[in-house]
């Protein structure tokens, strides 16, 4: 197996086990480790070649790798996301309807809500309970696991479903996940008057019966997901893809492929053990796809925190060496790009748009029509990570991620450009992006691996 093919190898690995933020910063934390990371809660003092680790809530996390020059002067960052859409269940999930029981979801993200019909689901996530303990869920994804589907009308009956805006045909609150169900019980007329009378014992008996299953396996009851975080998931592993197996096939590409590729360059370039000269960062970060909100998100002080516990480490920590430091910052936002789509190329600026297997897509503004939510990098650290680029024999693109009046999107780029850093987004092309299944050439995942590498040694 040549190296390329050992990079596809564990990224495919890292989706198959990363498909929830906290499943992706367990495996970053034991790749970094593995690579002689600490964890900076341990570390008193910092110097040049120190390689170190936060981490946020068990959701997001940053490595650093102490360079040689002053952190006054600033830093090299790679900046991920690690959350992808998908479904969250609600904190009072599971309800029985005809003898069907159902857990009661709020999608999470920008999503289609018709493509997470008829396809088999998983469940991920953690239940914390009140004596202290959490308890980790994963329930579809083995071979002899059962697995989770939402259910849609069949076609002889959808005439006036199909005459709905796909954005209405499947309704927010109609994307409830099937749990199981119980054999309804047949009664006489008069048993059931009676049993109804009695306020029926065996009212619920599928919740029940999901409810026993759970308490059997997981120890957890129905109060406990009260305090759970579980996330919706399409269940199976990432797949190559196209019979020359240029493609990929797997869920969270975004921004896991981004995410994966930033933390393995981080890896690479510290294995060394040579110090770098200017401090080298990779942070991988939450909530990107809400809008980078709450103690997770980029939105927050999260990131200036983590920089403050290293400066106070690696030296006399003052606000201002602080600000100068991240303002003194380069960054690449890692994110994807949206492919060129030859089935809908109306929707594009062809000559400025991604295409599978053209490398790195560089957004020199992400954001929507009037470059809404954009960062706007300069052109002088543009031309700075070209030669960067040219020099190390990367492939990249420059491109944009649709018409312009067509729409838009955003990244973490511009909350990280208040801090007067210099902030470009680089990701790699993603066809159908947000669906549960997503599309990206290999070629890309081993040019953005090359890139970032060669970027953090700027």
């Amino acid at each position: 197996m040549n190296a390329n093919d050992k990079l596809i190898s564990q990224y495919k690995s890292f989706l198959d086990n990363g498909k929830t933020e906290r499943e992706c910063v367990a495996q970053i934390i034991a790749m970094a480790a593995k690579a002689g990371y600490k964890d900076i809660a341990k570390c008193k003092k910092l110097a040049a070649g120190d390689k170190v680790y936060i981490t946020k809530m068990n959701k997001a996390i940053a490595l650093f790798q102490i360079g040689s020059e002053p952190l006054e002067r600033g830093m090299n960052i790679l900046g991920a996301h690690i959350d992808s859409p998908r479904l969250d269940a609600k904190q009072n999930p599971l309800y029985e309807k005809d003898n069907i029981t159902y857990l009661n979801t709020h999608y999470y993200g920008g999503i289609k809500k018709y493509q997470w019909t008829t396809l088999p689901l998983a469940i991920h996530g953690v239940v914390c309970k009140k004596d202290g303990t959490t308890v980790n869920i994963v329930i579809g994804e083995a071979a002899d696991d059962p697995v989770f589907c939402i259910s849609d009308i069949l076609p002889h009956l959808a005439q006036d479903q199909m005459k709905d805006k796909a954005s209405d045909f499947i309704k927010g609150e109609d994307l409830d996940v099937i749990m199981g169900s119980c054999v309804p019980a047949k009664k006489t007329a008069a048993e059931e008057a009676a049993a109804s009378a009695k306020k029926d014992k065996e009212k619920d008996r599928s919740k029940k019966l999901v409810l026993k299953l759970l308490k059997e396996k997981y120890n957890i009851e129905e109060k406990d997901f009260e305090s759970a975080e579980l996330e919706i998931v399409p269940a199976g592993a990432a797949r190559d893809m196209g019979l020359d197996r240029s493609f990929i096939l797997a869920y969270g590409q975004d921004d896991r492929s981004c995410a994966f590729t930033s933390v393995a360059a981080m890896l690479d370039v510290s294995a060394g053990g040579k110090a770098l000269k200017r401090t080298a960062c990779c942070l991988c970060v939450d909530k990107e796809e809400i809008g980078s909100v709450g103690a997770t998100g980029m939105a927050s002080n999260l990131f200036e925190n983590m920089v403050a516990e290293v400066i106070a480490r690696a030296g006399t920590y003052s606000e201002l060496t602080l600000r100068r430091c991240l303002a003194g910052s380069n960054m690449l936002s890692s994110d994807v790009n949206a492919a060129f789509d030859p089935m809908n190329a109306g929707l594009f600026d062809k000559e400025n748009a991604s295409v599978l297997s053209g490398g790195i897509a560089f957004q020199k503004y992400t954001g929507s029509r009037g470059k809404s939510g954009a960062s706007d990098a300069n052109p002088e650290f543009i031309a700075a990570v070209r030669a960067c680029m040219d020099k190390a024999g990367v492939s990249y693109q420059m491109a944009e991620l649709g018409k312009v009046d067509q729409g838009g999107g955003g990244t973490i780029a511009y909350h990280a450009a208040k801090y007067g850093m210099n902030v470009l987004d680089a990701g790699v092309a993603v066809l159908s992006m947000h669906a549960p299944w997503e599309i990206v050439a290999k070629e890309d995942i081993v040019q953005i691996f090359k890139g970032y590498k060669a970027f953090l040694g700027m």
